[in-house]
């Protein structure tokens, strides 16, 4: 299931309405041991060609590594996933879940394609018909996922997911298993320090699906938020420093995903802040009738790993995930969490650059992916800080800021100099643009 890092607004982002210019590019990309014939659809760049041997999640010690291992300690008896490929069909990272045929995540100004037949995978939910045909019920899936997207600290093109997901019967013997170990939760959250803001499991605006028992619906859904409260707890309220008279406060909050009804977001408040953390629902009937699973409903949930690394460690900027310097990897060990160190805050090195548009248009994240390339994890920060139509000519004219910054060392301005020339060569030569 996939969640934004910062915002769930992934779920249902907004419309961008401008077209996507692609580079030139080779005849054939080798990913992974494999190589790809490009065409009209081809999008990935080396850069982000370069992080698919990466594998965070399964790097020791790190934390990406160390929060899966303890959501996954914390449902034992559910199957393990992690080395699932990342290249799959648009028909299972969209179709298979009933997106919607103008949802605007299967754009190529929102996901890599390899071409039109392959991409990289979005979110872990391409895998959930495939998961649940090989006859598992109750699974983990961890995996990195890949999203064009703007340069910020919050925001990376690359970050990891987590899907659990949880299917049963709906004979009598099944459900009255489900129901037994919703009042096993019960129990278990009514001895913790957790304060929970519920809101009701079924509306007319949160709606049970047609092909559903409304009480089984009902089932799926207690069972579901109880097992997410628990959740919670385990990962917040030690950090947090849980007690009776200020316990953990997780809250829930209808909402809508092409692939769940009923559907929700969890939220907790922690130092301070309400902080979004997942999204769930019951999972949509058409999914496991693709999956050949008879008579079965259930629940799955999906969240952004770096999203609850940077609160629960205090990491202030996404690229540290990324980093290879010890100052950084040295400060974590496999199993426990701690607070970051920052070991040198360098200065910044801002630099413009305008242009007038082509007469096709071109994306933000065109723009964002060519600083990528061009200067990697250097580029702290890119935002649009001017747009303009000219009155008479009616040409478009956008200007970005760049802010240069290491993690590592201070850059010097015929550093940063030579990256901003070669963003602006490859702006003029790769996007057809004319600078200002």
């Amino acid at each position: 299931m996939r969640v934004l890092r910062v915002s769930l607004s992934r779920y249902n982002p907004p419309l961008r309405r401008h077209r996507s210019t692609v580079a030139a590019t080779p005849s054939e990309i080798p990913i992974l041991g494999h190589s790809y014939p490009t065409d009209s659809y081809t999008n990935i760049t080396p850069t982000i060609v370069s992080k698919l041997s990466r594998r965070l999640h399964a790097q020791d010690g790190h934390p990406i590594s160390t929060l899966r291992s303890l959501i996954e300690n914390h449902f034992p008896d559910y199957a393990h996933l992690s080395s699932l490929s990342p290249v799959v069909t648009p028909y299972q990272n969209f179709d298979s879940l009933s997106f919607p045929a103008d949802h605007p995540g299967r754009s190529k100004t929102d996901s890599y394609y390899i071409n039109k037949d392959v991409m990289l995978r979005t979110h872990t939910s391409a895998h959930e018909v495939d998961v649940f045909t090989s006859g598992e019920a109750r699974w983990l899936l961890t995996a990195d996922v890949y999203r064009r997207d703007e340069i910020d600290a919050s925001h990376y093109p690359v970050f990891h997911q987590m899907e659990g997901a949880n299917i049963f019967g709906t004979d009598d013997a099944s459900v009255g298993a489900v129901e037994r170990d919703i009042q096993r939760l019960e129990r278990q959250l009514a001895e913790s320090n957790i304060e929970i803001q519920d809101v009701q499991h079924i509306t007319a605006t949160n709606p049970a699906q047609p092909s559903h028992d409304p009480r089984h619906s009902e089932i799926a859904a207690r069972h579901l938020k109880l097992s997410l409260n628990s959740l919670m707890y385990e990962l917040f309220a030690g950090v947090g420093g849980a007690t009776k008279e200020n316990p953990l406060q997780v809250r829930w909050i209808e909402a809508y995903f092409p692939f769940t009804s009923p559907s929700y977001e969890v939220e907790v408040f922690f130092r301070g802040k309400w902080l979004e953390i997942l999204g769930c629902g019951v999972v949509l009937q058409s999914t496991l009738d693709r999956s050949n699973v008879a008579n079965k409903m259930g629940w799955a949930f999906g969240l952004g790993l770096e999203r609850i690394a940077m609160i629960l460690y205090s990491i202030p900027d996404i690229r540290l995930f990324w980093s290879e310097d010890m100052r950084f990897l040295s400060q974590f060990t496999s199993g426990k969490i701690s607070t970051f160190k920052p070991y040198s805050k360098y200065p910044a090195s801002y630099r413009d650059v305008s242009f007038w548009q082509p007469d096709n248009g071109i994306h933000d994240n065109d723009v964002y992916d060519l600083v990528r390339d061009v200067a990697g994890d250097l580029a702290e920060d890119v935002a649009v800080i001017d747009r303009f139509t000219h009155p008479k000519t009616k040409r478009h004219s956008t200007a970005f800021r760049v802010n240069y910054r290491s993690m590592d060392r201070s850059l010097v301005n015929e550093e940063v100099n030579a990256l901003q020339d070669q963003v602006v060569s490859r702006l003029k030569e790769q996007l057809r643009v004319e600078i200002r």
